[in-house]
């Protein structure tokens, strides 16, 4: 039987936006759960604040799901900004850039797989640098040899300053190169991690909103999921 998984939201996102793929994924013999966050859930971390507050959630999603069902290990699949998020939890240094006193997961032990949808693993924004430095300095690329960590990108838009405004000036702000192929929201080269299992799939957007195709489609999942088989 698959290992239960755990949903981890991007960043201002509530968990009813992955409803859906948590049905899909139960439904295919895999036990999922959301960490149930709400948009509001973000906003002590507005402003590159501590992530501590989404910590703790992700921390209570995977312990309930480790008891329920008598499990030791997870996998966790982490969308947009959750993918980072969960690099911090993972790790076996303290998180007290921000003056925290909860500080310390050190969940390696408790996490099987890592996907990552779409994820900014860097960062040129100021806002959220100083989070990311700390990631990356402490546990660059696939860190943990005991950790899958598999990586997914899409290949949806180009960014340009005269046909896609916003995908240029959120590539630019992520990897510092605004003409770039991406998601719409986050480029190629910052969603793949050095050593990682790096994936990158066709035409697919960084969110579900509006019914576009995404790292969640039925259609575009099949090629990530297996890694939770």
């Amino acid at each position: 039987m698959p290992l239960p998984t755990v949903i981890l939201p991007g960043y201002f996102a509530s968990a009813t936006e992955y409803k859906p793929l948590e049905w899909e994924l139960n439904t295919l013999g895999i036990p999922t759960i959301t960490v149930p966050l709400l948009a509001r859930s973000w906003v002590p971390t507005l402003g590159g604040r501590s992530m501590v507050p989404i910590l703790r959630q992700i921390d209570r999603a995977v312990g309930q799901l480790l008891q329920q069902h008598n499990s030791d290990r997870v996998n966790l699949v982490a969308h947009s900004a959750g993918g980072w998020i969960a690099r911090i939890y993972l790790g076996q240094k303290h998180y007290n850039i921000h003056g925290d006193t909860e500080t310390l997961w050190n969940a390696r032990d408790r996490v099987a797989t890592l996907i990552t949808l779409g994820t900014p693993h860097l960062s040129q924004e100021r806002w959220t640098r100083r989070n990311l430095n700390f990631v990356n300095d402490n546990y660059p690329g696939a860190f943990y040899p005991e950790v899958k960590y598999v990586c997914v990108a899409g290949k949806a838009i180009y960014g340009s300053l005269r046909q896609h405004w916003l995908a240029y000036n959120s590539y630019k702000l992520t990897c510092g190169i605004g003409n770039c192929w991406g998601d719409g929201i986050t480029p190629i080269v910052a969603a793949h991690l050095k050593n990682a299992e790096n994936l990158t799939l066709e035409g697919v957007m960084h969110s579900p909103r509006g019914g576009r195709l995404w790292y969640g489609s039925p259609e575009v999942r099949e090629a990530w999921i297996r890694y939770l088989q």
